[in-house]
This record gives structure tokens, C-alpha cells and sequence, in this order.
């Protein structure tokens, strides 16, 4: 573990950015350059060490001007979408890994032409497209798999739930017969959300006892996302020892993807006040909206840290967040800070790159951050993309 000794701790993602850079326009993401280095060199330390495989989930990070900082380390990346599956081909050029509920017949094609790696979720559209693709060099085929074991707390992203449509459970297999698994090399299976070495420990062990007697017979497993790797706290050794032993103990390749730990706590959301109203309490008015800007805090929900704010009341000044959207419920949170708040005053909402910045929407015509990168050994400022009003006009009709 020494070698990860100086990676436990670090400062706070983009510190000594300068919030008020004439350069810097709001709202914007800004993405901590040493912060995606230092979260990468844990997850290549945790390949090295295991000899697993890692791959970068698209869904969580997509920010392909970076890739160059992650590509060294990683296998490839996981996609969900044909989209994604051609900016990973496009833009990471090694191993592309796709899973979706569900294929379309006209897209298989194109798929194709990008990914390495099938997940299916179903056995119908298994044998539906099997002998298409079993025929294919280069091209390995998988079956997604419900452990039915669930360790994540928030209902929504719980893959095992109750009535789940992800992957499929061990009696539809048993139903199936030995000829579902003509042409498969591969399981993958994913119930984690933001979650620890012992709560994989506990999902492996699932795993094992429902679906061992199949793990013999493949080439790889892919053990999912939702693992909080380069997180404080993560006991990054009893990840390699589960890792090590998986491999070793059915001779599988093993892939984790494990999503937003690529990305954790290497970005912030800065935004500006641009108004101050009173409604039996101070309201402060933000050019950065819940909705569109960070939906996962309305959908979670939860509610983001903000550099030098507190909980309500824990400063002399406590204010509710929203955002400009006519969205009544477009409320960030309420916040307290040492000083009032005034129109072009700043605040950085911290661990913004992952997630955040992938799901962000349009509703109300509302400009998207622009996207910069921020690196603190030389405290450079770049921008890499600002929106216009044609991105708007471009996801219309």
C-alpha cells in the first residue's frame, strides 16, 4: 500500500482556482487535472495488483478531450448506447464493451463496427441475434446476470429490485437449458451504487453461490460498476485480494467499471449569484439549475457540498439555493455562509465531473456549462467547450 501512500490524501479538487478569473464565465464545470491523474494512478495500482481489467463507464464520465490522462491505465470502456459505443471508438481506441436492456435490429450493425465485447440482458434477444454475432472475429458474447442481491439504498439505482428489466435471474437461466449457453463467454453482473470493498465482498459471494457452476465454463466476467475505488476510506487492498482470487480461482479475465471513481471529487460546478429575494427566508437565485445542471440532486436526491458553505445555520447567513429555471422545485438547498450573499458573488459545487456533467438537459432553454479543465501544478485554465445558442436549436426540430 506504500506505493499509494502519497495518493490518500490531497487537496480539494481545483484548489487555488481563482473563482472570479476574467477567463472563468459561468456556470461552468471545471475538471481538476490532478485530481483524474491521481484518481487513475489508484485504479491502474488496483489492475497491476489484481491483473484485472479496467474500463471506463462512459455513462458516468464522457469528457473525451481528457482521455488521454486515463487511456495509459485502462483496458477500454464500457458503453450503453450506440452513441456512446462510437465515442469510445472514436476517441479511447482500445477495447469497447456495450450493454443494453435492449438491441435494436437496425443498430446491430453499427455496433458492430465499435464493440468487442456483448452484454444481453435477456435470453430472447440472446438468440435472437447469437448466430449474427457468434460468426464475428474479434467479437465476444456475453449474458448480464441478477444476483437478486441488493446493497444499494436508493431504490432507483438498484438493479436487483424488485421487478428489475436488468439482467437476467438464475431460475429464467435454469428455465433456458444448456443451449442458452452455446456461444457465451462471458457473465456480467452490476448491483452497486456508490458502495465498498464489503459490500463486493458480499455481492461475489452471492454470485458464487447462485451462478458458480457457470463461471467454470467462461472466458470473462464483468463484475459492474458503483465501487467508490479512489474514495477515502476505500480499503483498496481487500479489493485486489477479491479481485486476485476471482481470477485465480475460476481462470477468468476479470473487468470492473467502476464508473464515477475515475472522475471523484476531480471537478466543481461554478455558478453566480445573480439575484436575492426574501420569502420568510433569504433566496438566493443561481445561474445554475438543479434541473438542468446537476438532476441527479432532485432525482437522488442529495444535496451537494459547496466550498466554505455549511449546513443550514451553521453560519451567520443561511440561504435557500435555486436555481432560473420556472421550475418550481428548481431548489438546490440551503446553505449558510460566514458573509451575505450578493449578485456576481461565486460559489464552486464541489465533485461535479462525474454524472453531473452527462445528464445535464435544456429545459427552459437554459444554456449547459461550459466545460474547462483546471490544473493546480501550474494552475492553467483552459477552455475546452462553451455552448451557444445552436446547441439548443440542434436538439429540435
Amino acid at each position: 500500500m506504500s506505493e499509494l501512500a502519497d495518493l490518500s490524501e490531497c487537496a480539494r479538487a481545483c484548489d487555488g482556482l481563482n473563482l472570479y478569473d476574467d477567463n472563468l464565465q459561468t456556470p461552468a464545470y471545471v475538471i481538476d487535472l490532478a485530481r483524474l491523474r491521481r484518481n487513475n494512478r489508484i485504479l491502474d495500482y488496483v489492475a497491476r495488483k489484481s491483473g484485472a481489467q479496467i474500463l471506463l463507464a462512459l455513462k458516468a464520465y464522457s469528457c473525451y478531450k481528457t482521455f488521454p490522462l486515463l487511456r495509459g491505465a485502462l483496458a477500454g470502456t464500457c458503453a450503453s448506447s450506440l452513441d456512446e459505443a462510437r465515442l469510445s471508438s472514436e476517441e479511447f481506441s482500445k477495447e469497447t464493451h456495450v450493454f443494453s436492456p435492449a438491441y435494436k435490429e437496425e443498430q446491430i450493425e453499427e455496433y458492430l463496427k465499435y464493440c468487442s465485447h456483448f452484454s444481453f440482458n435477456s435470453i430472447s434477444q440472446w438468440l435472437r441475434f447469437r448466430e449474427r454475432l457468434c460468426c464475428v472475429p474479434g467479437v465476444s458474447c456475453g449474458l448480464r446476470i441478477n444476483p437478486e442481491h441488493r446493497e444499494t439504498d436508493v431504490e432507483m439505482y438498484d438493479p436487483c429490485g424488485k421487478f428489475s428489466r436488468l439482467g437476467i435471474t438464475v431460475s429464467e437461466l435454469e428455465k433456458g437449458g444448456d443451449d442458452v449457453w452455446r456461444g457465451v463467454e462471458g457473465l456480467h453482473f452490476h448491483n452497486l451504487c456508490e458502495k465498498y470493498a464489503e459490500h463486493f465482498a458480499r455481492t461475489l459471494c452471492v454470485v458464487e453461490k447462485k451462478f458458480g457452476k457457470y463461471l467454470h465454463r467462461m472466458k470473462w466476467i464483468n463484475c459492474g460498476g458503483g465501487h467508490l475505488v479512489t474514495s477515502p476510506g476505500y480499503d483498496v487492498e481487500k479489493l485486489i485480494s477479491l479481485l486476485r482470487s476471482f481470477r485465480e480461482k475460476y481462470g477468468v479475465e476479470v473487468y470492473l467499471e467502476p464508473g464515477e471513481a475515475h472522475a471523484r471529487d476531480a471537478g466543481v460546478l461554478v455558478s453566480e449569484v445573480v439575484d436575492v429575494l426574501y420569502n420568510q427566508m433569504p433566496v438566493a437565485i443561481m445561474d445554475t439549475s438543479a434541473a438542468t445542471h446537476m438532476p441527479d440532486v432532485l432525482e437522488m436526491p442529495y444535496r451537494p457540498e459547496i466550498t466554505g458553505a455549511g449546513e443550514s445555520g451553521a453560519y451567520a447567513n443561511t440561504y435557500r439555493l435555486g436555481g432560473p429555471s420556472c421550475l418550481a422545485g428548481d431548489v438546490i438547498g440551503d446553505y449558510s455562509f460566514a458573509a451575505e450573499l450578493a449578485p456576481g458573488g461565486r460559489l464552486a459545487f464541489e465533485d461535479m465531473a462525474h454524472y453531473t456533467m452527462v445528464k445535464t438537459n435544456t429545459f427552459n432553454g437554459i444554456r449547459l456549462p461550459s466545460i474547462y479543465t483546471y490544473d493546480p501544478d501550474n494552475r492553467e485554465l483552459v477552455l475546452l467547450h462553451e455552448y451557444s445558442y445552436r446547441d439548443f436549436k440542434s436538439r429540435l426540430a
